[in-house]
């Protein structure tokens, strides 16, 4: 049996990059909201707030090393699926991820140490100082990780000569057109998702009857931030949606499942046809994508047929990738502005039914940014480096279809048993519920201004 190299390297790579990308979304997330409950520790004494670090710092231990374990081969992996791709692009993004791992990297592993291991060890400021670190370089991570991504999206600073990029100007490759809209897009993703997470888990306390102040304090929180969050990402998604309209026309006309250039309907559903080039059972509001995308009922929308068939992405899955991510955003946002309207006009009384919903909904963050990541990286096809670079010319030469097959299978196995594990512990975690229950009386809550807290 022959197996294409190609396809195979490209399955891989979005399998390994899929599941990898789930825990630095949650690290990024984590990071801010213990940097909040430490500082609040800090500020009000209330030992609600130092519980609540302790309780979520093991967890965010857990998806930290989850994350670098899935990370580390994808180095690796360019370099062996990808080598056509490092030597041309080398010269750029090797020095960009070289930052990632100088800055953010060893911040992240300098300090995570005392984060985790030092309450009794350090005080109290030294070790919020220790916390901030480890939140700084999951955002300096995200910072570096979507520059990279960014310039291969919309490449800039740079010229091309004897078969391979060279920087022209940092500033313009580092800083490159879409670079703002996706990391500000990215970030806000990864604190929402991580609102929802802590939601659910509270959720799920309160429907059981356990840690009940614990909960309801954590519940409030993040719904109340979920509400805030929901709104600010379908802003930041639209600007992002204008960049991409303005750089990547046929990536948002392959989104929206648009054929012909010209004005655009909003289209609810259709079944994208690729060789015949139009939809199927098509259900549309005339004129409202031209009005989304260009605020104007008659502004002209770049179509599919602009470009030759080969250079035109799998529509079926950027289509409804991005239908996913939007339904899931909606979703999110209703539950959110649900629970903020119950925090206001019925004290904070929540229905049972509306605990489970946010229960469920735990995950939506999670499969909202796979779909949106499925959505822009397939939506740039057939280029690995936009119409400068394609992907069939990015793959490794002296890769054979058995060895990609080989190394899918590993992966496939090596990474299922790795998810199993995070599970399994992350479950445990959730079930054993915060290890110092929150004092009751106030003389229990004047003790806790002691450093003694910290042991």
């Amino acid at each position: 049996m022959d197996f294409d190299p190609l396809l195979l390297s490209r399955i891989q790579f979005a399998f390994t990059i899929a599941f990898h990308i789930l825990f630095p979304t949650f690290t990024m997330g984590l990071g801010l909201f213990l940097i909040y409950l430490e500082g609040q520790w800090l500020r009000t004494h209330d030992a609600f707030f130092l519980d609540s670090a302790k309780f979520w710092s093991k967890i965010f231990a857990l998806s930290f090393g989850t994350g670098v374990v899935s990370g580390v081969v994808l180095s690796y992996e360019i370099g062996l699926n990808w080598g056509e791709f490092s030597r041309i692009t080398g010269n750029v993004l090797g020095p960009i991820m070289s930052y990632e791992v100088l800055t953010a990297f060893f911040l992240e592993a300098g300090f995570l140490g005392i984060m985790l291991f030092g309450w009794n060890r350090v005080g109290p400021k030294l070790h919020y100082f220790a916390t901030v670190m480890v939140g700084l370089g999951t955002f300096l991570s995200a910072f570096w990780i979507l520059s990279a991504n960014s310039w291969m999206h919309t490449p800039d600073g740079f010229r091309f000569e004897d078969g391979q990029f060279f920087v022209t100007s940092w500033w313009e490759a580092v800083f490159n057109p879409s670079f703002p809209y996706r990391w500000a897009h990215m970030l806000n993703a990864s604190y929402l998702t991580t609102t929802f997470v802590v939601a659910g888990i509270a959720a799920w306390y309160l429907l059981r009857g356990r840690d009940q102040e614990f909960a309801r304090r954590t519940f409030r929180a993040a719904v109340l931030t979920a509400a805030l969050l929901a709104p600010t990402q379908i802003l930041i998604g639209d600007l992002h949606g204008l960049n991409t309209l303005h750089h990547q026309p046929v990536k948002v006309a392959a989104m929206e499942g648009h054929w012909e250039t010209g004005p655009a309907p909003f289209t609810i559903f259709a079944w994208p046809d690729q060789e015949a080039a139009e939809n199927h059972f098509e259900i549309a509001v005339p004129y409202a994508g031209s009005l989304i995308l260009t605020h104007s009922l008659e502004g002209e929308v770049t179509g599919l047929k602009s470009v030759p068939p080969d250079e035109r992405p799998y529509v079926p899955i950027v289509f409804f990738s991005f239908r996913l991510m939007l339904a899931l955003g909606g979703l999110m946002l209703i539950l959110a502005w649900y629970g903020a309207f119950c925090i206001w006009r019925r004290h904070g009384e929540f229905n049972p039914w509306y605990l489970r919903a946010m229960t469920w909904a735990s995950p939506a963050g999670f499969i909202a940014v796979l779909a949106g990541w499925v959505t822009t990286e397939a939506g740039r096809q057939p280029w690995t480096v936009h119409d400068l670079l394609r992907t069939s010319d990015s793959v490794s030469p002296s890769l054979t279809g058995a060895e990609a097959a080989i190394s899918l299978t590993l992966f496939a196995i090596v990474y299922s048993a790795l998810f199993g594990a995070f599970l399994w512990f992350l479950l445990f975690m959730v079930r054993k519920g915060p290890d110092d229950r929150i004092p009751r009386t106030d003389e229990e809550r004047l003790d806790t201004r002691s450093p003694a807290i910290y042991r």
